[in-house]
């Protein structure tokens, strides 16, 4: 037996190596993709690693996504490795391979961060930028408070007065789509979707093309931290409901399966999600994306780190008492402490694998 708690690390530095060692024990084809945009926070190279498992033309692909956000990869890393470790390559269906895609945004994962070295969140940045963008005037209602000047109680309570404001006119949920929605206005903002496509999302168009131009069926599991109950894992199915993959995730996932679009979900309407890559990229396979949602903190708390990992980055001090502070407070919401949480992690994990590999094989 392996320690599923084991799996997990406390920084970047230390889950690359980690997994790295698990893919090649577990007989993965390695890639690795070089960030030449960004150094860690000692210096360190940054990189975007691959495992690849199966035959080359396995009409089945499982892919396994960790550190879309960052931070969020120090859930991801340790599900992957938790399937490395329990052999899942080894049990894997006759006709399926895998591929596993380790910190997809390395930046963000080495600096305890959501966003790339750009501030842009990739879940945002995959929009047509050669179009407009979206507009998002309730951020742009609130953008002061999002971003204060300083961080001390005064500026708290003004931000919780204009938030609170806010939500009064158009609901709770109202407020955290026009916080988390995405806006494309305040480069020094939080979920900025960017105006260029990014390096992580230049970089995982490449991957999907060059790993998986050959596969007919792509079943997607990109794993996230922040939104719902403590340690549960809500699949969210971020597509249309009028979509065929959205049909098909239905199909394998059942009533377990939220949606956005239809109400169901803890997450806002988004647009210019990562996962949408695939089926621009890959335009012959049917892609079957889903992300696995797993609950920490409550929103308002977990809101509050994403605002102060912003406000230290931009107007504050890292170095300081107060730049420690709000650096540990962001891991914390995104990253619980504590073997229980970890081990929720890898049984909804493992489960929802489960699902996407009988999905597949079902054509």
């Amino acid at each position: 037996m392996f320690s599923v708690s084991a799996c997990f690390s406390e920084t970047y530095a230390e889950a690359r190596p980690k997994f790295c060692a698990a893919a090649a024990e577990a007989g993965g084809a390695l890639r690795s993709w070089l960030n030449p945009k960004a150094l860690g926070p000692n210096g360190e190279r940054l990189f975007l690693d691959t495992a690849r498992f199966g035959a080359t033309d396995a009409e089945n692909m499982l892919v396994l996504i960790a550190g879309t956000h960052g931070v969020e990869g120090h859930c991801g890393s340790g599900a992957e490795i938790a399937w490395l470790k329990s052999g899942g390559p080894a049990k894997l269906p006759a006709n399926t391979g895998a591929l596993l895609i380790h910190a997809l945004n390395p930046y963000g994962f080495a600096w305890t961060r959501r966003v790339t070295e750009d501030n842009v969140d990739l879940n945002r940045n995959f929009v047509d930028h050669d179009k407009g963008y979206p507009n998002n005037d309730g951020y742009l209602a609130i953008a002061d408070a999002v971003l204060p000047r300083t961080w001390d109680d005064a500026s708290k309570a003004e931000t919780e007065r204009v938030f609170a404001a806010y939500a009064q006119k158009h609901g709770a949920f109202g407020l955290q789509g026009a916080i988390s929605g995405g806006q494309y206005t305040h480069p020094d903002g939080i979920f900025f979707g960017g105006n260029a496509p990014t390096w992580s999302n230049r970089t995982v168009r490449a991957v999907a093309r060059e790993e998986l131009s050959r596969a007919r069926r792509v079943g997607i599991i990109d794993f996230h931290t922040g939104l719902g109950p403590f340690g549960h894992g809500e699949l969210i199915c971020a597509v249309s409901p009028a979509a065929k993959s959205f049909a098909r995730a239905k199909a394998w996932y059942g009533d377990e399966m939220t949606s956005p679009e239809g109400g169901t979900s803890t997450s806002a309407v988004v647009v210019g999600v990562m996962t949408d890559a695939f089926p621009q990229e890959l335009p012959d396979a049917d892609v079957t994306p889903v992300a696995l949602e797993y609950g920490t903190y409550t929103v308002p708390e977990v809101l509050t780190a994403v605002r102060g990992d912003n406000w230290v980055h931009h107007r504050g001090d890292l170095g300081s008492q107060q730049g420690r502070a709000l650096k540990a407070d962001m891991k914390k919401r995104f990253f619980p402490a504590g073997d229980k949480w970890r081990e929720m992690v890898w049984t909804r994990a493992e489960q929802t694998i489960g699902w996407a590999l009988k999905g597949m094989a079902g054509g």
